[in-house]
């Protein structure tokens, strides 16, 4: 398997062209993997059908189950639809940064919610990852690995396991790793755990993030 064309972080987010590259790459259905705070992610726009379809073929898995989405401002929701009532955001918008996702519901529905009028959003705890999500907009974030697989946290092992499926590789280096997110449905009141992870629920109650 060939192996996927490569940038480095730092550079993409130095350089204008290539984060106009990159944007460009994006908008036409492109498939990126990108580091996070955790592990590396499959990014796509969320918005765009055919680069959501093809993360769901590059993992290996069935279409239907719906994508996170990274985003790094309030305003950025505005570009996906969200449609959580004010307080609401007020709320996590306090938390974030930190390794959170929560569903919240839209106003219509987007590829990467697949049919769902509801989206799990979450601020990567990573200044350089919010840096360029805050210059493309907003990503989607699932885990850069074949269904089943565990998630990747070197470039090299993304690189070997994804090869050219993926258009580009995001190199940030071997990422920390660790637990993943909490995610919390913030759909109802009171919100729900459907996955404990990395972030205590409720802060209330732990005293930290």
């Amino acid at each position: 398997m060939s192996p996927p064309p490569r940038i480095g972080l730092v550079e993409l987010l130095d350089s204008p062209r290539e984060l106009a590259s990159f944007r460009n790459l994006l908008s036409t259905g492109g498939v990126a993997a990108i580091p996070t705070e955790t592990f590396y992610a499959l990014a796509a726009d969320p918005t765009n059908e055919r680069g959501v379809t093809r993360i769901f073929e590059i993992k290996g898995r069935g279409d239907g189950k719906p994508l996170l989405v990274l985003f790094a401002s309030r305003g950025q929701l505005e570009q996906i639809g969200l449609a959580a009532r004010p307080e609401v955001l007020d709320r996590f918008c306090r938390l974030w940064p930190a390794p959170l996702t929560v569903a919240l519901p839209l106003a219509s529905a987007i590829p990467a919610s697949r049919g769902a009028r509801s989206l799990a959003v979450r601020i990567p705890a990573s200044d350089p990852v919010r840096a360029l999500v805050e210059a493309v907009g907003p990503l989607t974030g699932t885990s850069a690995n074949r269904s089943g697989a565990p998630p990747l946290m070197d470039p090299e092992a993304v690189a070997a396991a994804l090869g050219s499926e993926i258009d580009l590789l995001v190199d940030g280096g071997v990422t920390a790793g660790g637990k993943p997110s909490t995610v919390l449905d913030a759909t109802r009141e009171p919100p729900v755990v459907i996955r404990t992870g990395a972030f205590r629920w409720p802060p209330e109650e732990s005293g930290t993030r």
